[in-house]
């Protein structure tokens, strides 16, 4: 599983990041869309997922993040990576 930041931002005064999560089987893209609470979408071979923050847990608002904003999206990935990972864990 590879997953990508594809988008972020504020959009109608929310903070939101979009992900574009490859290498799923059919199976696993069905179930996390049927199950994730966040917004999803089955696009072609990839799974988008679009999560909207509070303003104190968006990872990306901080003056540090704005300067090494390719570390803060790597580590970001990572770690809804891992997440996903243990999601699809309760599939079995």
């Amino acid at each position: 599983m590879d997953v990508k930041i594809s988008d972020y931002g504020v959009f109608e005064d929310k903070k939101f990041i979009e992900y574009n999560v490859f290498g799923l089987s059919e199976n696993q893209m069905n179930y996390l869309d049927d199950n994730l609470v966040e917004e999803t979408k089955i696009e072609d071979e990839f799974l988008k997922i679009k999560m909207y923050f509070d303003d104190e847990l968006y990872p990306f608002q901080s003056d540090v993040a704005k300067i090494r904003i390719d570390d803060f999206i790597s580590r970001e990935e990572i770690e809804m990576n891992v997440f996903l990972s243990s999601f699809l864990e309760d599939m079995q």
